[in-house]
This record gives C-alpha cells, structure tokens and sequence, in this order.
C-alpha cells in the first residue's frame, strides 16, 4: 500500500491568514452592528420615556407671572415637590370612575419635602377639605376667578396646578419647587409595575362603591386595588378624611419599602415598567419634564432610608362653621410649616403627641404620623 503524502505549497500559511483575517473582520463587524444596535434600542427607550412626560408649560407661564409673590427657598439644595392626585375622569382608563364633568379636583395633595443633604423626606397630607384663601386664578377658558375662601381642592380645579401651587405657598409660606400631577390610571399603572404592593388588613372589607372585596390579614393589592384602597371612607376607620390621609401615607410608604428592597433602581429589567408607566402618568413643571430631571431627583433619594421617609398630615381639626370641613390647629402648623421652610428635622409618631407638649421636648418636634419602615400589620 502506498501512502499519499499532501504537501502544502507555500502559498498555503498565508492563504490560512487571510482567512482568518477575514473571520476575524467579520466578527469585529458583527459585534460593531450588535453594539450600535444595542446602543439603538437604549436611544430608542429613552426617547421613548423621555417624550411620556408632559410638561406643565401653562402652570410654568402663570407662576412666572407672580413670581414677585412667591416665598423665596431658604435653604440651598432643599427641595418641595407638590404631589397632586387628579381625580380627572378624561380618557378611556378613567371613565368608570365617573361621568367626565370637564373639570378635575385634587383628590390628593401631598407636598413633599426632601432634606439638602438628602438623608431624609417628609411627605405632608393637605386635607382636600382644608379651608384656604384661595388667589385670583387664571380659569381653562382664559378668565380670572376672584379670590374665595374654600376648600383647598377647589384651587386645581378653579386653575389647575399653579392654582393649586399658589394657595400652599400662600398657606404655608414654603416654596414649591417641582410640581407632579397623576390621574386614576397612571397610580394603577405604577403599583402594577411593581407587581402589587401588600399590605395589612385588620378584618375583610366588602366595599361595591371602592370595588374591593379583600380577606382579613397580609394582602398584595394589584393597581385596581391599590386605587380602591386609598379612596375608599366607607369601610376603613371611621369614613373620616384624616382616615383616608393615614390609610394614602401607610399605602406610599409600602409602596417606597417595594422599590427599594426588591431593587427596583438597580435592575434594568424591573426598571423599565416601572419608569415606562411613571412617566406616562405624569405632568410636570418643564424641570422635571424628561428622564433627565427626573433621575437627578431620584438620584438623590435612592439612599434614603426608609425609617427617614416620613409621612404625616397637617396638624387639622373640623371647621368651626362646618364639621365636614377642616381647618389648621395653630400654632402646631405653623411651627411645623417653618420647620420644612428651613430644612429643620421634623419626627413622627404613631401616637397622637399632645398639644402644647409636643414642641418641647428635645430635640426635635414630633408629629402624628409613620415612616416607609413601619410594617404595615404593625
């Protein structure tokens, strides 16, 4: 048998080279294509988050107006953020929570107050049934309404947010920074981002008007739920406001403790629903109207710790001429007014502290309230 030995010519190495060249152009190519499609789609997500804002230019345009009036920030790197909750029934996800009048109200006035050195915030409840000196307000149709005394949700929907924004400062003489409004269904949106958020119930609650029908004891209530939650009276507590407020704090501070310790901020994947279905749901001051301005003020509070997220309600008690009404305990409020007007540390207690009492003991003043940390069956 005769063996057949292949030789190589020498044209064969560089041959082998070439080739391998070539692969080896392919494959950069083939990762090149991969990055910019890859940095593509991040472009194209964040266009897309970024254009889910809109931006409060009218409220912007009506605050410039009478800047001259507003209070002055006295604290460098402090920051108030009114929270407001529409109770708008415009667009098809909120219809069935009533006929569509044209007009929207505050169903929720929330201002939040973030400490400079960010190692702390304060969220204060405003009753929506608060009695306030509300200003002359520019109206949707382009007249001026005359100034009235009312109540506090009567000023978003005389003149929307800077309505609304005017009468706080004027009420509390704190600057308003950034202003956030969210309907019905963006609050449904964001709790089913996170895949519901649990909290406890002392018995079952059976509410046909709230559409909630829940068992007694630790429960994940879906964004339809969480809604419910929040606006029901009937069958929480005592049908009082101030119950609806520390059932809202209790819920958001539930909601906090959610994000945090799933590592929501941290992962793209939990991220992205989340911010999706936030900035969907929001109107901004032009501040805060991208991705931008929001990350640089979520940035500052990713490291809070939830026993430093305060939630509480101005201190209140029934109107003098109308037990349906609220108005301000003095000077408790004031005091607690010019605390958050300074950055001052403010603490909270489940308790109601006693009046007279309560702005004397060291160190610092203490309100009736919770925290993000409070383990909701506690």
């Amino acid at each position: 048998m005769t063996d057949t030995v292949r030789t190589l010519g020498p044209g064969a190495g560089a041959t082998g080279l070439v080739r391998r060249r070539r692969w080896l152009r392919w494959a950069v190519l083939g990762a090149g294509v991969l990055s910019l499609g890859a940095v593509g789609i991040g472009l194209g997500i964040y266009a897309r988050l970024d254009g889910n804002i809109t931006p409060d230019h009218d409220a912007a345009a009506e605050l410039a107006r009478y800047e001259k009036e507003r209070p002055t920030s006295l604290v460098r790197g402090a920051r108030n953020i009114l929270l407001i909750g529409s109770d708008s029934r415009a667009g098809a996800g909120n219809r069935k929570y009533g006929r569509d009048s044209g007009t929207e109200r505050s169903d929720t006035a929330i201002l939040l107050h973030l400490a400079a050195d960010r190692r702390s915030a304060t969220a204060m409840s405003l009753p929506r049934d608060l009695m306030v000196d509300v200003p002359s307000c520019l109206r949707p149709d382009g007249s001026r309404g005359e100034p009235v005394f009312t109540m506090l949700n009567q000023a978003f929907q005389q003149g929307g947010s800077a309505c609304a924004i005017r009468t706080v400062e004027m009420l509390t003489d704190i600057r308003v920074d950034h202003h956030m409004v969210v309907d019905f269904t963006g609050f449904k949106d964001i709790v089913d981002a996170v895949d519901g958020v649990e909290m406890c119930l002392a018995k079952p609650v059976d509410d046909r008007e709230a559409g909630l029908r829940l068992p007694a004891g630790r429960v994940t209530l879906d964004g339809e739920q969480a809604l419910g939650f929040v606006r029901a009276r009937k069958s929480f507590g005592n049908g009082s406001d101030t119950a609806r407020m520390d059932r809202q704090q209790r819920f958001l501070g539930a909601l906090v403790t959610k994000v945090q310790s799933h590592d929501v901020l941290l992962n793209p994947v939990k991220l992205y629903p989340v911010l999706d279905a936030a900035t969907s749901s929001l109107t901004t001051d032009p501040a805060l109207a991208s991705l931008r301005g929001l990350y640089e003020l979520v940035r500052g509070m990713r490291d809070i710790p939830t026993e430093h997220v305060q939630f509480l309600t101005v201190p209140r008690e029934s109107y003098a001429y109308d037990a349906n009404r609220d108005q301000l305990v003095e000077p408790d409020a004031g005091r607690l007014f010019e605390r958050l007007r300074t950055d001052a540390p403010v603490a909270v207690t489940k308790e109601m502290p006693v009046r007279g009492d309560s702005f004397t003991r060291p160190p610092v003043p203490t309100f009736r309230g919770n925290t993000a940390a409070r383990d909701t069956c506690g």
